[in-house]
């Protein structure tokens, strides 16, 4: 234990690590918000692509013998 609080001091000293810091801390206030709109709009994510496919391919899914995609819940 006192290795890691040594390692903490260590690291809140040097301060060759803080723009590290910062880009990830910058990368996380992107990645966060988007990950929460896709959590949140899953569903209508899923028919969009789900209807695009059907029109690409042009065969309904019932009649390709094979089942339908997963359903993301």
């Amino acid at each position: 234990m006192r290795k890691a609080f040594s390692l903490l001091r260590k690291l809140h000293r040097d301060e060759c690590g803080a723009e590290g810091l910062e880009k990830l801390l910058i990368v996380a206030a992107i990645v966060l918000p988007l990950l929460g709109i896709l959590i949140w709009a899953k569903n209508s994510i899923t028919e969009w692509v789900q209807n695009i496919w059907k029109k690409v391919t042009g065969i309904p899914e019932s009649e390709t013998g094979t089942l339908p995609p997963p359903s993301i819940n």
